[in-house]
């Protein structure tokens, strides 16, 4: 019988010290086990422990099969402790930071987020006080260092446009684009119940655009579209969708978006396929036409090969659809946006 058995395991009081002699912040220990969580004291904590010191604390964690919980949360609340230690801004409200962010502003954010940081039809409007993503000035700092996977923010100095900023002038561009918050809340613009209405009945929008997993598949998604557009270019986007094309899937290895282009093509067998371009190379293609169907297309068995950047969507005028009606679809866009 193993020499523990039936005997009550009990809780150490606290991690051992290090022999290092490194003076550092004192920090909370916890451990991790039978589905709970134990503050089990604090201690100095140094940045390397003493081997002597840990190795008998790592094979008790073993031995209880604690190991790998204590290991993540110790990976977690280390995490959270450098997170909250950077949480303030330390130019904050300072005018010359402002100026010197506006700078960098220009330089690295511009191209999507128009000049105006009012948003550039790619880029969310971060005039506004409250923001989709960043809900403090750490998580901003956050953003624009390491973006947004899966959208078409980048990570800081990885696309080609502008340069790398240091985390000195990150901060100088987040108090620039405090500084042109506008904290009072946006008029309506139309009646958010109606324009739902619209949206999936007479204006024909949820033919090819969905809002949380209802609608069409051949144009944008527009779930968020009404947190991270303007009203000036969600009108612009219904009343000239050829002016400035939606951006679709975002990788890695491409410096931009696939944009939703027009392409048609002629298989060797003479069918023609028209639709949007979902994801291209210089071999292949992805493309869906307009009854939603998905094809895979290598471009050297095709017989013609065909792009353009006038967007399927046809133009919507106040003829086909008045100005207060294109308001109100624009008002249900922002009522769920900012969801």
């Amino acid at each position: 019988m193993p020499e523990n058995a039936g005997r009550q395991r009990s809780w150490p009081q606290s991690l051992p010290q290090s022999e290092s002699g490194v003076s550092s912040d004192t920090i909370p220990y916890y451990f991790v086990g039978d589905c709970s969580v134990k503050n089990v004291g604090s201690a100095k904590a140094s940045p390397l422990l003493g081997l002597a010191d840990w190795l008998p604390a790592k094979r008790w964690l073993i031995s209880t099969g604690r190991w790998f919980s204590a290991t993540l949360l110790a990976i977690t609340v280390a995490t959270t402790v450098a997170a909250s230690a950077d949480d303030h801004n330390p130019l904050a409200g300072d005018p010359k930071a402002a100026k010197a962010g506006e700078y960098e502003f220009r330089i690295n954010c511009a191209l999507c987020h128009g000049l105006g940081v009012r948003g550039g039809g790619r880029g969310p409007d971060l005039t506004r006080a409250q923001k989709k993503h960043a809900t403090s000035d750490a998580v901003m700092f956050q953003i624009i260092n390491n973006g947004i996977p899966g959208t078409a923010m980048p990570a800081n100095g990885t696309n080609g446009q502008g340069v790398g900023m240091t985390d000195e002038e990150i901060w100088e561009l987040i108090t620039y684009i405090r500084s042109v918050e506008v904290k009072a809340p946006a008029k309506p613009v139309g009646d958010a119940t109606h324009g739902k209405e619209l949206f999936y009945g007479d204006a024909n929008c949820s033919l090819c655009h969905m809002i949380s997993g209802k609608g069409g598949r051949l144009g944008p998604e527009l779930t968020s579209v009404g947190g991270n557009r303007t009203v000036e270019a969600i009108i612009d986007s219904v009343r000239n969708p050829s002016r400035r094309l939606a951006w679709g899937l975002t990788e890695p290895t491409k410096e931009f978006a696939q944009e939703y282009e027009t392409v048609t093509v002629v298989t060797l067998n003479g069918k023609e396929i028209k639709g949007v371009v979902l994801n291209e190379d210089h071999f292949s293609v992805q493309m869906m036409d307009t009854n939603e169907q998905i094809y895979l297309l290598e471009k050297d068995k095709l017989r013609s090969f065909q792009k353009s950047r006038e967007s399927m969507m046809p133009p919507y005028d106040a003829a086909v659809l008045s100005d207060k009606d294109l308001g109100d679809i624009v008002a249900y866009l922002i009522n769920v946006g900012g969801k």
